[in-house]
């Protein structure tokens, strides 16, 4: 942000469109868990069970969904820095995610499903980096202006199996690599963001057979008051 103050008499510049003041048509689903729980392959057999039903579904990810956001992902996954700068890019990249792809998308009436979303955030820089909490709940007053998933499928997971998975699938980017105790503290991060809005949480047992984890996806969507 700049500073400096408008001149007197001067016309103050046009704000851009902002979309995240609309109202939402369509529904806004969020798949959280530590890595390993095995979130991302239950998306898509999500997207499909709406589809069935006749409604139009955007699947999109964090940090991602757009170019810039994109880029800033490759930033944040692979490059060293403190929490604070975690925390900047991922709000940065979530901004660009909002404005440019998610409320389009809600307001033209499509349900839309992303890989993490702002729990995410208070998990992994605020439980598992230790990052102050009151940072994260004023970035995310600004960036998110009140946006919030309508349900959050939390894919709960022992750090430990989730480690012996993540060990079996491929190449650790450096917040995969890092140790088991850092794990601990984004599940209670999750368990925590869980206590504050216990309405929009489905918890999902990830420890189950991939069947059975499907299947409480779909009884999930079903149940859930949207």
């Amino acid at each position: 942000m700049q500073g400096g103050r408008q001149a007197a008499g001067q016309a103050a510049p046009a704000e851009p469109e902002n979309r995240l003041q609309q109202p939402a048509a369509g529904r806004f689903m969020t798949f959280e868990g530590i890595d390993g729980a095995g979130k991302s392959s239950h998306i898509e057999a999500a997207a499909q069970w709406l589809r069935a039903r006749g409604r139009r579904v955007l699947v999109t990810r964090e940090p991602g969904g757009t170019p810039l956001a994109e880029a800033l992902r490759e930033i944040v996954l692979h490059q060293p820095m403190d929490a604070l700068t975690e925390a900047l890019l991922v709000f940065a990249a979530r901004r660009d995610h909002l404005v440019r792809r998610i409320e389009p998308a809600l307001a033209e009436g499509q349900d839309v499903l992303c890989d993490r979303f702002t729990d995410a955030t208070f998990a992994y820089q605020g439980g598992g980096r230790g990052f102050d909490l009151d940072v994260l709940t004023h970035l995310e007053t600004w960036v998110q202006q009140g946006r919030q998933p309508d349900l959050t499928l939390w894919f709960d997971l022992a750090p430990a199996v989730a480690a012996q998975r993540r060990a079996q699938a491929r190449p650790a980017d450096r917040f995969e690599a890092l140790d088991e105790a850092f794990f601990d503290r984004v599940r209670a991060g999750y368990a925590a963001r869980r206590r504050l809005a216990p309405h929009r949480f489905a918890v999902v047992d990830a420890g189950q057979p991939l069947e059975q984890v499907r299947q409480a996806v779909l009884a999930a969507l079903e149940t859930h008051p949207w």
